[in-house]
């Protein structure tokens, strides 16, 4: 059995114990859409831990938690006659050959910013209003902001230097300390996230994923800080027993473990 073929009987595998499952298990028998919605989110969540960690074990892992969800939802489509797993696999191959006329038709295109930008005019002639429906509403703020400046630098609506974007940041700060000095909290709050959302932005133009960053200083934070609580336990006592020089000494000690 070559490959293409072993893919096939795993996934037909898969759609078979899928149809049993949701005759014979009292669990599978009662989900729906709106149950399996949490669920799905967080194994979205955990195969990007697994992603962030690089660990290809866990990576597969979670891929198939993921595709469990997928075929599940189409299970649930075709006991309500809307669509299938046929469906759902036609509609993103149609999108695709669509989506990419510079494979399947006669466009010609030199980078991966040219596709980009084709891909936003054609989501426009299918009938969108705007760049940005294709962002959903209840993204992070963090991912939200990143996708938008993504979406309208894909029309040509962006700066033409990095430059530019960082004196822009610097502008926004400006105005962020001037709010502060105003001590009205509404306007705090407003430049505060522009400062955000420029330094979001700055975030692209130097090839950095602000998401991924951020959650990089996350883990490297969370590990900093178990070690400082498991070097006061070690000595007895509880982390707020510590002393602020104490708590620096320790962190230090902890940028240097790998």
């Amino acid at each position: 059995m070559n490959s293409k073929q072993a893919n096939l009987a795993a996934f037909s595998r898969l759609l078979d114990i899928m149809d049993e499952l949701r005759e014979q298990c009292p669990w599978d028998k009662k989900q729906t859409f709106e149950s399996l919605r949490h669920l799905t989110i967080e194994e979205t969540y955990e195969l990007g831990d697994a992603i962030l960690d690089r660990n290809l074990t866990d990576i597969k892992k979670e891929l198939g938690d993921l595709l469990l969800h997928i075929v599940f939802y189409a299970k649930l489509g075709s006991e309500e006659n809307a669509f299938d797993m046929a469906d759902v696999a036609n509609d993103i191959c149609e999108k695709l050959i669509h989506r990419h006329p510079h494979i399947y038709g006669s466009v010609a295109v030199e980078s991966a910013k040219e596709v980009k930008k084709n891909w936003e005019a054609l989501k426009l002639k299918e009938g969108k209003k705007s760049v940005l429906e294709g962002v959903p509403k209840g993204l992070p703020a963090l991912v939200k902001a990143q996708r938008m400046q993504e979406k309208a630098a894909g029309v040509g609506f962006d700066w033409e230097h990095k430059n530019q974007v960082w004196g822009k940041f610097q502008e926004e700060l400006q105005e962020l300390n001037h709010a502060l000095e105003s001590k009205k909290q509404n306007e705090i709050e407003d430049e505060f996230g522009d400062v955000l959302f420029s330094l979001i932005n700055y975030a692209r133009f130097i090839d950095v994923n602000p998401e991924t960053a951020l959650e990089r200083t996350n883990k490297k934070f969370i590990k900093r800080f178990q070690y400082i609580e498991s070097q006061a336990k070690k000595s007895q006592r509880s982390i707020e027993q510590l002393t602020l020089e104490e708590m620096e000494v320790l962190w230090q000690e902890a940028k240097t473990i790998r």
